[in-house]
């Protein structure tokens, strides 16, 4: 290969020789970022960035072409008998428009118009259940009020497909050409705002915006078993998109209202159980209510204050399989406050029983030992 002084191409890049050419696109792209003139601090780093961006702006240009590649391969920086085919060196202005729209567009604000297609965006509507609701599910209607695509215009945003004009500023394209220092790019036409097209006579119905603001009403099926925190996907249900675009979708966020006697404890449901220390004691039956209605539940002979008991399968139901939880039964002990004369009589014999009466043999602090037996 001659040897004109120049650096080689590949080591310019930083690829090897049998880079594909995406690989040389993507160096490109780095470098071209990281010597772009414009982006440096001061006059000093700008002059050195500008000619290493030359650089790899001569190297891309050779490379990225297959048959200058071939001809770069075998004869080096002379192109052979022939050249590359092109006057002393690169161009700039050509095969560039692809690389540069993606370098640039965030550094002048350059970029493909606003006539390319956009995403819907997505919505979410906060939906508050009953504690009863959130447990059997339900079937609700959502109000949901959402950009639309015009049906009078078809999202075209004119009156009739008369009043559309090409743009004669940018002849169509959505872009003008503009040259930054010694490269050009691309911007949005500020005449069509990048459509491409001129609307003359606007729509009536969305006055020329392609959309409408309007209130949709949806039927959503809750299952059962959801809880705070969840979230429903609706897909394609949110706003509009805009020039083809696909629509966003909706979220349906759930909130569950506390209930005044169930606290839930994953798919379990935790009801606090008053029982009189009698009953705890001697044991007994007591009316519980649950989630499919009352029902009789034994209190074994000698329960202890915050023993919990099980009452299986009538929890709440897994969103996931439906598999329901179980009901869980907290024992409160209640201690009588008030007693009658009769009852006191009848505790102290207990107590005398029990041997639980203070040494003076009052019967001062009787219900705290009461208690403190029990426990």
């Amino acid at each position: 290969m001659a040897q004109t002084g120049k650096r080689d191409y590949y080591e310019i890049l930083g690829v090897d020789r049998n880079a594909s050419e995406e690989d040389i696109k993507k160096a490109f792209r780095k470098l071209a970022r990281q010597h772009h003139p414009d982006l440096q601090s001061d006059d000093t780093k700008k002059k050195a960035a500008e000619e290493l961006f030359k650089e790899a702006g001569e190297a891309y240009e050779i490379l990225s072409d297959s048959e200058r590649r071939k001809k770069y391969d075998m004869f080096g920086h002379s192109g052979g008998p022939q050249g590359f085919g092109g006057a002393e060196g690169f161009d700039f202005g050509r095969g560039f428009d692809d690389v540069f729209g993606d370098i640039f567009e965030g550094f002048f604000g350059g970029g493909r118009g606003r006539s390319r297609a956009e995403s819907g965006t997505d919505l979410q509507y906060n939906l508050e259940l009953s504690f009863e609701e959130a447990v059997t599910g339900k079937e609700a209607k959502l109000k949901i009020p959402r950009w639309e695509t015009c049906d009078t215009c078809h999202g075209t945003g004119a009156q009739s497909d008369k009043s559309v004009k090409t743009c004669s500023t940018c002849r169509g394209v959505g872009q003008i050409r503009l040259q930054q220092g010694f490269f050009t790019i691309n911007r949005p036409c500020g005449e069509c705002q990048g459509t491409g097209k001129i609307i003359s006579d606007p729509c009536r119905e969305c006055r020329g915006k392609r959309r409408v603001y309007r209130e949709r009403t949806l039927s959503v099926t809750i299952p059962a078993g959801m809880e705070t925190g969840m979230r429903l996907r609706l897909a394609h249900e949110g706003e509009h998109g805009s020039n083809g675009g696909p629509p966003g979708d909706l979220y349906v966020a759930i909130s569950v209202k506390p209930h005044q006697f169930f606290t839930r404890k994953g798919n379990d449901v935790l009801y606090d159980l008053p029982v009189h220390f009698v009953t705890a004691t001697l044991g007994g039956k007591v009316e519980v209510p649950t989630l499919k209605g009352s029902t009789m539940v034994k209190i074994p002979e000698g329960t202890q204050p915050d023993k919990v008991l099980r009452l299986k399968g009538i929890g709440i139901p897994s969103v996931k399989n439906g598999q329901p939880g179980d009901q869980l039964i907290r024992v409160q002990v209640k201690i009588p406050t008030k007693l009658t004369l009769r009852e006191r009589e009848l505790l102290m014999a207990f107590a005398q029983e029990s041997q639980v009466l203070n040494e003076q043999g009052d019967g001062s602090g009787l219900f705290d030992k009461v208690k403190n037996l029990f426990e």
